[in-house]
């Protein structure tokens, strides 16, 4: 396995032979092609070549590493990642070199230096004078997630990385474009490659359990499905059932122990999968340690919604706040206006009232809205802002009552799933 390589030109191979499927459909047995090709690609695999890729998939099952370092030679002296150290001279004489990656599941981590010219600096007008584009290469068209660095103290030296989606460890060369700002505002690009050799750079995940645990929300169902936590990230995956089949209004706050102690969180993403169902992602940092003692999961806020029953009362409009469950709002004022009349209602910023079936009532008669103003602040002059819509009635009869069929919020939960940890950690 470690002997043994594909040859350099199998990639060029399968991609001619990609670009060149003919086009016209014909009637086949799908059966029969998807075990034809089944049984093809595996004796191309495991029959001729013995493809780096096993390192990758079979270290997955045995090897722990801890990633602490974010310079590549720290990280390269412990063994971890793969030396690439190619370089791209540009007009400006600014060289950059691509020092080295280390990959997994969960993202590529690409570590750079970038070194200027003396007495030249690293931003143009503010602005950082250089931008890095996608990480491409056989079956890999992955985006950049962001990045950090920083310069030396002669401002003349950076050195920084930056994380990518996963690529597939069937890359043989991955290339990376990045551009420079020149003073006159262009940008002058190029393409950076280097041979990605998948069982240097791929690093094991050294945790990942399936989760399938659930918590209640008012509206649904939060699942978590699986934590990955691997050299470069930990992910979260998970699904939504929510009662309108909708992502959430307010995608909420989950945070994620270990051993008691809070792992950084990096945002979320929410999506709807490939069978339309709502998914989300949440990134957090690396775990510190692979001893593992507890791993729990809290979600402290997410969309809370409150049915309102009762009618609320205009007879009386003030700035004081109207409790109705756990939230409050405010009926500021009810005025009359040549069309009917306005009621201006406040509340707090992430307090959304729901509008379809909004109405006020006036002995038997029931008149829906006809219109909302946009938002705007009040300032409570205490260090508290609220937010206020003008909501407008055609109705010439003073209104009593304000009909709501309930509204959204956010939510406190502070509910905690325990992940299990077996012996394998």
């Amino acid at each position: 396995m470690n002997i043994v390589q594909a040859p350099l030109e199998l990639e060029g191979r399968l991609r001619n032979a990609l670009e060149h499927v003919p086009t016209k459909k014909r009637k086949v047995n799908r059966a029969m092609t998807w075990v034809a090709s089944s049984a093809a690609a595996l004796l191309l695999i495991v029959g001729t070549y013995q493809y780096p890729v096993f390192a990758y998939y079979g270290g997955k099952l045995f090897n722990k590493i801890e990633l602490s370092s974010l310079n590549f030679s720290e990280v390269a002296e412990k063994g971890y990642g793969q030396n690439v150290n190619k370089s791209k001279t540009f007009d400006s004489g600014t060289v950059i070199t691509i020092n080295g990656v280390i990959a997994d599941d969960n993202a590529l981590l690409m570590y750079y230096t970038i070194d200027r010219p003396a007495g030249s600096v690293f931003t143009d007008n503010g602005l950082f004078r250089y931008d890095i584009g996608k990480m491409k290469g056989f079956l890999t068209d992955s985006e950049q997630r962001g990045g950090s660095g920083d310069n030396s103290k002669t401002e003349t030296h950076f050195e920084g990385n930056y994380r990518f989606e996963p690529v597939s460890p069937f890359s043989r060369t991955l290339t990376v474009t990045i551009s420079e700002r020149l003073n006159n505002g262009e940008l002058e690009t190029h393409p950076i490659s280097f041979k990605f050799e998948a069982n240097k750079a791929m690093k094991s995940i050294f945790k990942e359990e399936d989760i399938s645990k659930s918590i209640p929300v008012d509206q649904g169902t939060i699942h978590f499905e699986s934590i990955t936590a691997s050299p470069t990230t930990t992910i979260v995956k998970g699904h939504y059932e929510m009662d309108n089949e909708e992502l959430p209004i307010f995608p909420g706050k989950t945070n994620l122990y270990l051993n008691g102690t809070e792992v950084k969180s990096w945002g979320m993403g929410n999506r709807f999968g490939e069978k339309g169902i709502p998914e989300f992602e949440l990134e957090f940092d690396v775990l510190p340690t692979d001893k593992i003692e507890t791993l729990e999961l809290v979600l402290e806020n997410f969309a809370g919604y409150q049915k309102v029953v009762d009618p609320i009362s205009l007879a009386s409009p003030s700035n004081q706040s109207i409790t109705i469950g756990n939230e409050k709002v405010w009926i500021r004022s009810v005025t009359k206006t040549d069309a009917g009349y306005d009621i201006v209602i406040a509340r707090k910023q992430f307090t959304i009232l729901e509008t379809k079936n909004l109405s006020v009532q006036s002995g038997d008669i029931v008149v829906p809205v006809s219109s909302i103003s946009l938002s705007r602040p009040w300032d409570l002059k205490n260090g508290n802002i609220l937010w206020e819509q003008t909501y407008s009635f055609n109705t010439m009869k003073k209104p009593e009552h304000l009909l709501l069929d309930g509204f959204h919020y956010i939510k406190t939960y502070d509910k905690t799933i325990s992940i299990p940890i077996d012996d394998k950690k």
